[in-house]
């Protein structure tokens, strides 16, 4: 079972189901705007990929975040909060391919792993 979690409007994650769906490959969407992020699955992808790949730097939710919320956002439960709270700060797409986990998409690297 493949699961695809992120934000129907963002480029990748259009990308990653565009690409998904011309390999015929069957998947769920979680749309995050509408369903969130569950603690734990949060917690499952960071212990997967660590935060410092989950976490989204370069968007500009994060960067309208105060500082000392950014600082934070170093601790584990300090980041779940402020992904539940704000799912536009999780890096997308996240890939949930079998119970293997993966941030972002690279177009050979899912290929690698999903159509061996």
């Amino acid at each position: 079972m493949i699961t695809l979690y992120g934000i129907p409007n963002c480029s990748t994650v259009k990308k990653a189901r565009q690409w998904l769906s011309d390999n015929g490959l069957d998947y769920h969407f979680h749309d995050f705007k509408k369903q969130g992020a569950d603690a734990a699955s949060l917690e499952r992808w960071a212990a997967a990929v660590g935060l410092a790949k989950l976490i989204n730097r370069q968007g500009t939710t994060w960067r309208a975040l105060p500082d000392e919320v950014k600082a934070g956002a170093e601790q584990l439960p300090a980041a779940l909060a402020l992904m539940q709270a704000n799912p536009s700060v999780i890096k997308r797409p996240v890939l949930d391919a079998g119970g293997k986990i993966s941030v972002g998409f690279v177009e050979a690297d899912w290929a690698e792993r999903l159509l061996k």
